[in-house]
């Protein structure tokens, strides 16, 4: 199959359809009705020789080969914005689409300063199109080692060959309950660790066994896909559950979540700046990435923090497992 400038346009009405989970949320952007966007994916599908995807009362799903065409469609366009970007630099200009991924809930963050780098960005060029995405730390390496995103934001606790790492700042995590939950009136003095370890809990699924997040704790009877899920569970009054503080704060204020033991329980996750190995670094990264470092100029490896906090941690959590 040789590939016309007609095919590329189905590839991207199909590329469209799938991040937008189905036919109608994707009018939107491709500026065309329902109708035309199936009859779009129909003649891709006869020129592919292959069903992409299911649609009908049951809603929109991809088959397995509808998967893996658009996986392979991700990279045939991550590879033509990067030729547009590469082929600009060459001219000492930044353009291109700039493909970036975070994890979630990290706005509120007062240490995440990703604005303010794309910001610089934007003023030093304006033929830069920006598309931010988020997702789980595990998924943000494999799409950053893919070439489907030139740089992700998160913590990354497993490190993976052939990304590189750039220390950027720390992230506390304190342990909390919520108005209406049997510690909400009890006196930090009156509590041991052992006991509010025995309580039921809510952890996070993209996070292992044995990550801070989720172990000693042994009724843990709930899990949530990200930091919102987690929230609202703690929130019913009936677990107890780890929030970054900047994420509690707002609940804080308004009386609704309290910190449990912050003494016992707490942990700060090292959140780095991921991209492809140096060698293969996309012009559109290596500037944002500049950006960033010039924004955090102690990183965590320099300032030895990350290891300091590390250990104090095994000390603490080694107490409540004993």
């Amino acid at each position: 199959m040789q590939l016309a400038g007609t095919d590329i346009r189905l590839l991207r009405v199909f590329d469209a359809v799938v991040r937008h989970r189905g036919f109608a949320a994707a009018q939107a952007e491709l500026n065309v009705g329902a109708s035309t966007i199936s009859a779009q994916i129909s003649a891709l599908e006869d020129r592919l020789g292959v069903t992409l995807c299911r649609r009908g009362r049951a809603g929109f799903r991809l088959t397995q080969r509808g998967e893996q065409v658009h996986r392979a469609i991700e990279r045939l366009l991550a590879a033509m914005d990067g030729f547009v970007s590469e082929t600009a630099a060459l001219r000492d200009t930044l353009a291109g689409t700039l493909r970036i991924g975070v994890v979630d809930s990290v706005v509120t963050d007062p240490n995440f300063r990703l604005y303010e780098a794309l910001a610089t960005l934007e003023k030093r060029s304006s033929a830069i199109r920006f598309e931010i995405a988020q997702t789980s730390p595990q998924e943000l390496q494999t799409r950053v080692l893919d070439g489907v995103l030139h740089l992700g934001i998160g913590s990354f606790p497993h490190k993976v060959a052939g990304l590189r790492y750039t220390p950027l700042y720390e992230e506390r995590n304190t342990l909390y309950c919520a108005r209406g939950h049997r510690l909400w009136s009890v006196p930090d003095a009156d509590l041991t660790p052992e006991f509010v370890a025995s309580l039921k809990t809510v952890g996070r699924s993209y996070w292992r066994e044995d990550h801070w997040n989720n172990r000693d704790f042994r009724n843990s009877t709930a899990m949530a896909q990200g930091l919102e899920q987690q929230l609202i569970m703690i929130l019913t009054g009936a677990f107890i559950g780890y929030l970054p503080d900047h994420v509690a704060k707002r609940w804080c204020d308004h009386g609704r979540l309290r910190r449990i033991l912050p003494e016992h329980f707490v942990y700060r996750c090292p959140f780095d700046a991921i991209t492809r190995d140096a060698t293969e670094v996309a012009p559109l990264a290596k500037a944002l990435l500049s950006e960033l470092e010039a924004l955090y100029p102690t990183p965590l490896a320099a300032s030895g923090r990350g290891a300091e906090e590390s250990g104090s941690m095994e000390d603490k959590h080694r107490v409540l497992s004993n």
